[in-house]
This record gives structure tokens, sequence and C-alpha cells, in this order.
């Protein structure tokens, strides 16, 4: 044992002797990097594949040849050349077509760096500017159209007796030189975007002959069907739906142009009172609400926002409820029931005092002889209501407890209970008393 422990003394000794004579170097730059680029850097668009032609060399071994280009302090594009020995590379670098971006004036920077980590670095100021295209295209399923420039900055028209006033069709633009390339712009997340071709949904408020236009600096686009609720336009998410956020009051006049057919939509009585074709007063309470309107079912959908979000039930008893679940949908259970799809969640309407309710007509909104569906505290799983957090005042639906015919907090029509075909109900769930302390009550009108 004894000599066990001296020879474990004496290898930690001897590692002791090494750490102190070791020490750790670091390369020292070394060299003399040479980095000739002549300024060939001329008439020079957003879109481009700028080339560059450099010269480089060193007594030492090469590394990397990086140019970055900025625009003002901002890095939007970089490249990077392995540069194994001396001699002339070539190379590009991408030019961001980008919506909005001023004609201006960008660095490009350029970087050799040898094996030692010593660099060389030239910049050149590079003026960009937006391409003055000869034309665009306009692409559709069964044919193109030439855009042409309208005289206005940056802004083309394609002027035809179109086959129809649905025109879903991408743009792009020609190559206008040896360095450009060819740029799409198509439809995404409810605007025209670039490098996109998914069909942009151009609608004509008239038949024959019509012009659709495009600005390749904005990228504003036309035309679209317009819809404006309370003189404000609401932004099309696609050709059949469109939205917008906004504050209303209750009690609040709201008028509806643009739709020609509004008098046969749908409307709901949990958020509208119709008071004439296409003018409405807001039932709800004050608040911020998203709106959607839908030109194939015809009908408004109301969700209450926190933010730009859809409310949650706060602990307070503020916010919303969303119904999720079978047998219930608007503006009929027909062409849109909510099933247990989270998107599809109805948001009931908040009218006062810790008070939210949802108003369906027996077989159309709801079916009249079987339901299966349950109250949440958000648009999506999450916090739901039971049967130890909500209790029924009514003669005609019940809380399901998972032992009377209905799964936990889903709703049930009670033994013989058919619901009137035609006959308007209004649910209401009241947490004036405490989100965990919910009241539903039915009233038959």
């Amino acid at each position: 044992m004894k000599s066990l422990k001296y020879w474990i003394l004496s290898i930690v000794g001897l590692l002791g002797m090494m750490s102190c004579t070791d020490e750790i170097t670091e390369i020292e730059p070394e060299g003399n990097p040479v980095l000739v680029i002549e300024n060939q850097f001329a008439n020079v668009h957003f879109g481009d594949e700028l080339p560059f032609t450099a010269s480089v060399s060193d007594n030492v071994s090469l590394s990397t040849l990086t140019a970055i280009l900025y625009f003002g302090e901002e890095e939007v594009s970089r490249t990077t050349i392995r540069t194994k020995e001396n001699g002339d590379y070539t190379g590009t670098i991408s030019v961001p077509f980008l919506k909005d971006i001023p004609d201006g004036t960008a660095t490009l920077e350029f970087i050799l760096t040898n094996t030692t980590l010593k660099r060389v670095t030239k910049s050149f100021d590079v003026p960009i500017k937006r391409a003055p295209y000869p034309f665009l295209i306009l692409v559709t399923e069964n044919a193109s159209y030439p855009m042409l420039p309208t005289g206005q900055p940056n802004e083309y028209a394609a002027i035809e007796a179109f086959p129809s006033t649905d025109l879903p069709a991408y743009i792009k633009t020609p190559a206008i030189d040896a360095k450009g390339r060819e740029i799409v712009f198509g439809w995404e997340a409810g605007t025209v975007m670039e490098g996109v071709s998914a069909y942009i949904p151009f609608v004509s408020p008239v038949a024959g002959t019509f012009a659709v236009t495009f600005n390749t600096k904005t990228y504003q686009a036309g035309p679209f069907f317009e819809i404006l609720f309370n003189g404000q336009k609401m932004h099309m998410v696609d050709k059949s739906n469109y939205e917008i956020d906004v504050d209303l009051a209750q009690g609040q006049d709201i008028k509806v142009e643009g739709l020609e057919d509004i008098a046969d939509w749908w409307i709901d009585a949990d958020y509208f009172t119709e008071k004439t074709t296409g003018e409405y007063k807001f039932v709800p309470i004050t608040g911020k609400y998203r709106i959607s309107a839908n030109l194939t079912l015809k009908y408004f959908r109301v969700e209450v926002l926190s933010g730009t979000s859809p409310a949650s039930l706060n602990a307070d008893g503020t916010g919303a409820i969303w119904i999720i679940g079978q047998n219930i949908g608007k503006p009929s259970v027909q062409d849109l029931e909510v099933g247990w799809e989270p998107a599809r969640a109805l948001c009931m309407s908040p009218i006062g005092n810790k008070k939210y309710q949802v108003t369906v007509v027996g077989g159309l909104n709801i079916h009249t002889d079987a339901i299966n569906f349950k109250f949440f505290h958000q648009k999506g799983w999450g916090g739901e209501y039971g049967s130890a957090t909500l209790s029924s005042n009514s003669d005609l639906i019940f809380v399901g407890d998972g032992t009377n015919g209905r799964d936990n907090g889903n709703l049930g029509l009670l033994p013989d209970v058919v619901l009137e075909e035609g006959a308007t109900y209004i649910i209401m769930v009241d947490v004036s008393a405490g989100i965990d302390k919910a009241v539903m009550t039915v009233t038959k009108k």
C-alpha cells in the first residue's frame, strides 16, 4: 500500500512539472495578404447575382475570400470562396430584392484571410436601384400576358379582355441583363410576396376588359374585391375570406359596404342586430374583435381578441369562452359543423357581467335530437369545463360527468328531449360567481 501511495505521488508531481513547462501558444498572424479588386460594380439592380473577380496572393497559405453586402449597417448577403493558392478567383454575391427599399448606395466589403488569420479588407460603394423592366409577365393557368409600364414609378399593368373576373395568377420579371435573374411574385399569408408562385387571387368588379396592376417596389397589386367594414377595408386572406381586427363598442352602429348580395347573408344574432340591409348594431360588450367575412358561406364570424390573438377566459371571468364539439355550427351545422376541430371553435358572445351566450336555431345551427359539445377556456385544447366547474339550470341540456351518457363536461340532451325545429335557443354561461362556479342556462325564445 505504501509503494502504491508513493507511485501515485510521483505521477502527480510529474503532471505538475508538465503543467508548469507546457505553455499554450497562440498563432501569431504572419504573412502579407494582398487583395486586388477593381471597381467592377456598375449598373447594379435589386435581385442581381453580382459577379466579382479578385486577385489574391501571400507568402503564406491563404484561407478564404469573403464578400459581404451591407444595406446601411445591416448585412444582407454573404458569400465565401476557399482560396487554396495565389491567383485569380471569381464569384457572385446575391443582391436581395426587397419590398419598399428605396434606390441607394450599399457597401460591398471583401475580406481576404490567410491561415494565420491575418487579413486585408477592401470596400466599395455600390449604387443599387430597382430595375426599369421593359415588361413583366402575368402568368395564369392557361395563358401569359405582358404587363407594361404605366408611367407611374415601378408600376406595370396588363390590360386585356380576360376570360373571367376571377383571375388567379402570379407575376414574374425578365432577367434584365446577364447578372439579373427572373423574380416571381405570388400569394402567401394574405399578401403579395417575392419568391413564391402561388396564385394571387385577382378579382375584378367588372367583366370584360380590365387592368391588372403591380408595383415592383411597394408590391401593391389589383384588382381585388373590396369589403368595407365601417369604412375600413377588410384584409383579403384569400379570394373567399376577408378579415379585419377592430375595436368596437357595445351598441355601436356598423355599416358593411361592397357586398352586393349582403341581403342573402346569414347574420349572427349573438353579435349583430340588423337595422336594415348592410347596417347593424353591435351586440357584445366593448372590446377588440376579429371580424371574418366568408364569401362562400355568406356569414360574418366574430372572435374576441386579446391583442392580436384570440382571447382566453381570464381568472376574473373576463375574456372569452369557446365551443368545440359535435352537432353545432354556424352559419349552419350542415355547412360548417365545429366538430372536434379547435380551428373551428365558436366564440361565445360576451354580453356583459361575465356572461357569455350562443344563439342557435333548432335544425339550423344545432341538431334537434342529439348534441355533444363542451365549453373551453381558449380556442384550442387546454382549460375546459367539466361537471365540477359547470352546473346546469336547464330542463333541456345536461352536463356530462362521465357516467351519465356523456364524457365529463360534454353537453347532452336530457332523456326524451328533442329541440324544436326552427325554434331559437339561447345557451348562456354565467361565470360571475367565479370561473370554477359557472352556471349554464338555456332559454327558448
